[in-house]
């Protein structure tokens, strides 16, 4: 039997997570592997998630904000038949810059990386099979499982790819669909709805619950749901889905509480799952929860002490820039390295139209943890930058400690938002107060002297008491 290949560390998968862990490891003096089962390295984050619907809001909001910002000399009138692909045509650049840049950045850190699938045969060795059918053991002192996730389809929605599809199919439409029935109302769901409502698709969002998004604070979602029935976008509340089906012209939904919604096409975005399949999680001693996640500790370790899983296999938030952090603390972990504090302020960012952003507590989180909070508001209309961009549907919300001023957390909804949130991020790390944004000289005229505006709310609300 051939002796099995040797490293420090392996890492299945090569999203945001694997790629971060494999860095770490690499720039720690380790010898990495890296494991991907198809050509390209990136993962769905790449080539179905992150880069090609971030690709489409960005031609998206270019077109639907340069009516408004030319003060309304140009009106911009999509074509009948407009396809999908017509708007995506930097697509493929932007997917093959960014691979080119991972690739680049594991050859420069010497990290080997592999194609096939992996599957555990014992705690410590994977079994590589590649395209054409041979089969490698790997042994690794360290296994990160980063395999990340797949769309979750409920039952009763038959996804076919072509009237019915889910958000790795959503891209693929030919042309761009007059009607479009959207369930979910996740970050996936709102960031798609609100995209092709931009684009002047008739979109309906259905959700089970009250509120979109309903991690946020009520403040930010009424904004975002005033902008995307402001598109022509239609929000059901508390329904759930009974039935769905095509029926050789549209696609049917029927809800539970009798109503029906047509559309020619569906988006099913109910949350997604972790891609587990295929890697023999019982040979490495695991088993998954279950919602059909791997458990791990506060350090992203499993139960068996060198395995650690990061990324979507590990459920929410599941968005990429928490991944890679995941994937960087996890390796310092296993590898007897600090830290830092930065794992403790990850900032959110939700690319819908408009952006939403978050780092940080909200203010219902910081009355929860019994903290005596004060508020500080900015709207974008009250800024120049605002009016001369008319990006004027927004604002950023500063919630500090009464007593000591500092800073405790930052929630921006609009263009900008993704942005924007750093500032708020760094002044975290660095534990300042709000007087900061005071003292600071911002150029003028920009977004971020919202920053200033708040600040000086709450100061001026300290000064009346």
């Amino acid at each position: 039997m051939t002796e099995a290949l040797k490293y420090d560390i392996v890492v299945i998968g090569s999203g945001p997570s694997g790629q971060k862990a494999a860095i770490q490891g690499a720039k720690a003096g380790k010898r990495v592997l890296i494991i991907e089962k198809v050509r390209g390295v990136g993962g769905e984050c790449v080539h179905h998630g992150t880069i090609p619907s971030k690709t489409l809001r960005e031609v998206t909001n270019s077109l639907v904000s340069f009516k408004q910002r030319s003060g309304n000399v140009f009106n911009i009138e999509f074509p009948e038949n407009l396809t999908v692909s017509s708007l995506m045509t930097r697509l493929e650049r932007v997917v093959a810059g960014h691979e080119c840049y991972i690739a680049d950045q594991f050859d420069r850190n010497n990290i080997d990386c592999t194609h096939g699938r992996a599957g555990f045969v014992s705690p410590h060795e994977v079994e590589i099979q590649s395209v054409n059918g041979a089969k490698t053991i790997i042994r690794g002192d360290f296994i990160f499982i980063a395999v990340g996730s797949q769309p979750r389809v409920p039952s009763n929605v038959p996804v076919d790819h072509e009237h019915i599809l889910d958000s790795d199919s959503i891209l693929s439409m030919i042309y761009l669909p007059h009607s479009l029935t959207v369930l979910g109302a996740g970050v996936i769901a709102s960031e798609y709805a609100s995209i092709f409502a931009a684009l002047g698709v008739e979109v309906t969002m259905i959700n089970k619950y009250e509120r979109p998004l309903g991690f946020l604070e009520p403040e930010l979602t009424d904004r975002f749901l005033n902008s995307f029935e402001r598109s022509g976008g239609r929000y059901i509340a508390n329904e759930e889905v009974e039935e769905v089906g095509f029926n050789g012209l549209e696609v049917v939904t029927k809800l539970k509480s009798g109503k029906i919604v047509n559309s020619e096409k569906m988006l099913c975005a109910m949350g997604r799952k972790a891609a587990l399949r295929g890697l023999n999680l019982n040979a490495a001693g695991l088993e998954v929860s279950k919602r059909g996640y791997i458990e791990v500790n506060e350090h992203c370790q499993t139960r068996v002490p060198h395995i650690y899983a990061i990324g979507d296999v590990i459920g929410p938030p599941a968005l990429a820039a928490s991944a890679m952090e995941q994937g960087r603390c996890a390796v310092c972990h296993a590898l007897n390295m600090d830290v830092g504090i930065s794992k403790e302020i990850i900032p959110v960012g939700i690319y819908a139209i408009p952006e939403i952003a978050g780092i940080g507590l909200n203010e219902a989180e910081a009355s929860e943890k019994g903290i005596d909070t004060i508020v500080g508001r900015a709207d974008f209309h009250e800024i120049a930058r605002g009016h001369i961009a008319d990006i004027q549907d927004g604002f950023l919300k500063m919630v500090a400690d009464r007593k000591s001023k500092r800073l405790l957390g930052v929630q921006i909804v609009g263009e900008g938002a993704t942005e924007l949130i750093h500032l708020g991020q760094m002044a975290m790390i660095c534990n300042y107060g709000v007087d900061i944004f005071v003292e600071t000289v911002f150029n003028f005229p920009t977004l971020a002297e919202a920053y200033r505006v708040a600040a000086l709310d709450i100061l001026g609300k300290l000064h009346q008491m």
